[in-house]
């Protein structure tokens, strides 16, 4: 287990910053195995020791990850000068420390991994591990059959041929309902597939990544942890 210093643990834990720690210490309101603390910098091992802030244990967790239901009009971002990212609205002691695992367009609704574990982002975004994403979608005008022929062969859109991806329409008409998935994750991927064919996409919801479902039970804005069997399945994806 990694031993830090007792200051960046607390901060870390959202409880102030690494000065306003230190005041906490100070006043004698740490305690450490039974022990109040008088240095701030020493050194614990945060997911074995017990570790009392003012008469409340800390719950310490290294690795923080959230299955968000990203509402539209936010961005998926640590940071924005303009907009409310995804960040924003997680408590803090889990804003300060984790990112968005790919990304989701401004008005794109749906599945989003938010984690502090690198290894585990890394892995779900990389090409070579072919995650696959899976897309509810609204479509101004009618998707056909030759439409899935075609999304199965690849579009060739501007910059690029995307890859095969699987169409199902849902619902064929003036307005129609599809679910798309896709291999890679470009910038405004699904909508320029269909513009492509002149079609226009009115709503966008991410219903997959992988083998991570979004939770029916969470209204958009609405987080909670992975559970040990959802991250048992995402740590797979490695293998």
């Amino acid at each position: 287990m990694k031993r830090e210093r007792l200051d960046k643990v607390l901060a870390n834990m959202g409880l102030g910053t690494r000065k306003e720690v230190k005041v906490l210490v100070k006043q004698g309101l740490v305690v450490v195995e039974g022990v109040v603390a008088t240095d701030p910098g020493m050194h614990v091992v945060a997911e074995e020791q017990e570790i009392i802030v003012d008469g409340e244990p800390l719950n310490f967790k290294r690795w923080v990850y959230v299955l968000l239901n990203k509402p539209p009009g936010v961005v998926s971002a640590t940071e924005d000068n303009v907009h409310e990212t995804v960040v924003d609205l997680l408590p803090y002691e889990w804003a300060i420390k984790v990112h968005p695992v790919g990304r989701l367009d401004i008005d794109t609704e749906g599945l989003l991994l938010l984690t502090n574990d690198g290894q585990l982002s890394h892995s779900l975004l990389s090409p070579k591990k072919k995650v696959d994403k899976e897309y509810f979608a609204r479509i101004d005008g009618r998707v056909t059959e030759q439409h899935v022929q075609e999304f199965a062969k690849g579009v060739e859109l501007e910059d690029f041929t995307t890859l095969p991806a699987k169409l199902e329409v849902l619902s064929s008409g003036e307005t129609s309902e599809i679910r798309v998935t896709i291999m890679e994750g470009k910038f405004h991927q699904v909508k320029r597939m269909f513009a492509a064919f002149e079609l226009h996409v009115t709503y966008l919801q991410r219903v997959r990544m992988g083998p991570l479902h979004l939770d029916p039970s969470l209204k958009p804005g609405e987080y909670r942890e992975l559970t040990e069997e959802e991250l048992n399945l995402l740590q797979n994806v490695n293998k």
